[in-house]
């Protein structure tokens, strides 16, 4: 009987880092359950990663709409799951108050609601085997106030605060945890934040350089995992200065 691969959810895989992710996740021979809102590009990524040996299943899914999470969890019924991968989240840009609140509660729901139910749901799975392994995706923007960012880097810290407790909570289970900090990554997340993309983009990383550390550190069970040198440069420093100096530095970069 042939040995089962190791299996893989992705939140958030029809594009960007999550796309990459995926990617990352075949080379070490996983199958894969990708979800995303866009069925064509899942379907793209599911054939492009099935011709490379592996197993990948598709759901589409819109994880704010209400019961996504219970469809997830049925979808996943019976099956061994070894990695979580919770990466579906965005941004977005201006003053918070000329946001769209459509647009603040989605983002408050996705990026913090939806990550931590949807670990909750499906971490004593992996208690119960003495085995597993989550990268929660977080962002530089975490480690400061980040003014016309505000709503999103808040959400951020949240998911690395989170991350991290969680990880001592979970020492000696063999269980880890890890956040994924990237700084700006040539994906989507620009465009879709309403932020000026040619700035965004000047000094940022490729989403599968990004993917690649973060897998990387998830397979070794760190902690945390900031992408670039200069971005882990910029992360320590935030922890030694005033956070009112913090704040005003990172609307000066945003601006």
């Amino acid at each position: 009987m042939a040995e089962q691969r190791p299996y893989a959810l992705v939140t958030g895989a029809s594009s960007g880092i999550g796309t990459e992710i995926a990617r990352e996740l075949a080379t070490y021979g996983m199958d894969l359950l990708l979800t995303g809102r866009s069925a064509d590009r899942l379907d793209q990524v599911a054939k492009e990663l099935q011709g490379k040996g592996v197993n990948v299943q598709t759901l589409v899914l819109d994880l704010n709409t209400p019961g996504a999470l219970d469809q997830l969890e049925t979808h996943l019924a019976g099956k061994d799951l070894d990695v979580l991968i919770n990466n579906a989240g965005f941004g977005w840009s201006g003053a918070f108050a000329e946001m769209p609140l459509a647009r603040v509660h989605d983002m408050v729901s996705l990026n913090i609601e939806t990550l931590t139910l949807l670990t909750r749901r499906l971490l004593p799975r992996f208690l119960k085997r003495g085995a597993g392994r989550i990268l929660n995706v977080a962002s530089t923007a975490a480690f400061s106030p980040c003014p016309t960012l505000a709503v999103y880097a808040a959400t951020k810290a949240y998911v690395l605060s989170f991350s991290e407790a969680l990880a001592t909570e979970l020492k000696g289970t063999g269980v880890s945890v890890t956040a994924l900090c990237p700084g700006a990554t040539k994906t989507r997340f620009a465009e879709n934040a309403s932020m000026d993309i040619a700035k965004f983009s000047r000094h940022a990383m490729t989403a599968d350089e990004v993917a690649r550390q973060g897998v990387k550190a998830l397979l070794k069970g760190r902690r945390a995992v900031v992408t670039g040198g200069g971005n882990a440069f910029m992360a320590f420093m935030t922890r030694l200065i005033p956070r009112s100096f913090a704040a005003n530095a990172a609307g000066a970069l945003l601006r």
